[in-house]
């Protein structure tokens, strides 16, 4: 596991009070302020697969449009309730929509509808075996991350590190002033997930495409890089 540790330290941060009311509410200016942030970094494998399964349809009727929609629907939900397993296989409801579509008069010469449902979870060859046999729909889009407990743990790990390395800067720094310690005024933790590598693949596949093979889909995940930075001052002395 690679960590990549960044610090910036910046010089003592010095703040002048104003006599707002009168000379005796001026506040005391802080001394010995050091602001500094360290960070670390970790990349995990991605575990989590999401993917979008959409049905398009269109005719000279709207109403004639949605009952095809719904149709498709009622069959892809059917197959996914049995197959849902929490973590492994889960799913939900995605974009529905029916638009008009204009001729070169600017009225309208029909409809166009479309349906999505959105599946993710842990169980890669599960969820793309059970989207190739949804009846009635196709793969519009495939994209990876990390599950919740992958994240969760990435963090923790690395955030330890970061405090850590926090911790010990600020020793550090406060003896190189002069100084045998410090105290934390205030502190900051942020984290942050990214995947360097290429954006969701995505099919632009119409209604009348050919029947997608029962076969799963062969996927291969990557890498999520997770931070956690740590971020400000402590009073020297």
């Amino acid at each position: 596991m690679r960590f990549a540790i960044q610090f910036v330290a910046a010089g003592a941060l010095l703040a002048g009070a104003t006599a707002a009311f009168s000379q005796n509410s001026a506040l005391p200016v802080p001394q010995q302020v050091l602001q500094f942030s360290a960070s670390a970094s970790t990349e995990v494998a991605q575990d989590w697969l999401q993917l979008t399964l959409a049905s398009t349809h269109e005719g000279s009727d709207a109403g004639a449009v949605q009952a095809q929609l719904r149709q498709d629907l009622e069959g892809a939900q059917a197959l996914l309730r049995r197959q849902a397993q929490p973590g492994q296989l889960e799913w939900r409801s995605g974009a529905f929509a029916i638009t008009p579509r204009y001729g070169k008069d600017g009225k309208i010469s029909g409809w166009q509808g479309r349906a999505e449902l959105l599946l993710q979870g842990r169980d890669f060859g599960r969820i793309t075996g059970t989207a190739a046999q949804v009846p009635g729909m196709v793969i519009r889009q495939i994209g990876f991350a990390l599950s919740p407990q992958a994240r969760t743990e990435a963090e923790s790990q690395v955030q330890a590190q970061a405090v850590a390395r926090f911790q010990a800067k600020a020793q550090e720094l406060s003896r190189s002033f002069g100084f045998t310690g410090y105290s934390l005024r205030e502190v900051q933790v942020n984290s942050h997930e990214s995947s360097p590598g290429p954006q969701p693949r995505m099919w632009a596949m119409a209604a009348k495409a050919a029947p997608m093979d029962d076969a799963p889909l062969p996927v291969e995940a990557g890498k999520a890089q997770v931070e956690v930075s740590v971020s400000g001052s402590v009073q020297m002395h």
